[in-house]
Parts: structure tokens; C-alpha cells; sequence
């Protein structure tokens, strides 16, 4: 079953931010990670929703997307995306 990473964030570093997202790629390779949405125009239509940009990486299964998040290569960049966002970060499983 596939699983997803879902970014809810609001970048206050924008500078800072460039930098991870320079850096983030070569971390999903490794798991299969890709990306399916970064960071696009959204509605809201419903509900609350206090930040400005959604992120969504696809892994072939939760295993996958726990073991990117952990990984040496990226846990080196979170310090670096929390500095420069403020957000939140849930991995969810897809439908079956």
C-alpha cells in the first residue's frame, strides 16, 4: 500500500528554504520518493488552513516514506526545513 508525506507548511525563510530544497532530492531517491504535489496554487474550501503551501511525496509503502524521514542524509536536513518553515508533517497510508 502506498503511503504519502504531507507537508502543511508556511516558509519564514525563504533563503534557508532554498537551500533544503536544493538538498532534498538525492534524500528520496534512495526510498522512491516523489513528488506529487510541491507547493501549487490551493482553495481552501473548507475549515481552516493556516499555511501557505501543501507539499505531497509518494513512497510505494510506509515503510519506505518512515525510512526516508529517518535516514541519516535527510535527518541532517530537518534542523535546516524547521529553521526556515513552520508547519506540520504527517505520513498517512493511501487508499487500498
Amino acid at each position: 500500500m502506498k503511503a504519502y508525506c504531507l507537508f502543511q507548511e508556511e516558509i519564514i525563510d525563504q533563503a534557508g528554504f532554498d537551500a533544503y530544497r536544493q538538498q532534498v532530492m538525492p534524500t528520496l531517491a534512495p526510498f522512491g520518493g516523489r513528488f506529487i504535489v510541491r507547493g501549487g496554487h490551493f482553495t481552501k474550501v473548507e475549515g481552516d488552513m493556516p499555511y501557505s503551501r501543501v507539499v505531497l511525496v509518494e513512497f510505494a509503502s510506509r515503510e519506505q516514506a518512515e525510512g526516508w524521514y529517518h535516514s541519516p542524509a535527510y535527518q541532517k536536513l530537518v534542523p535546516q526545513r524547521l529553521k526556515a518553515t513552520r508547519g506540520n508533517l504527517i505520513i498517512v497510508d493511501g487508499a487500498e
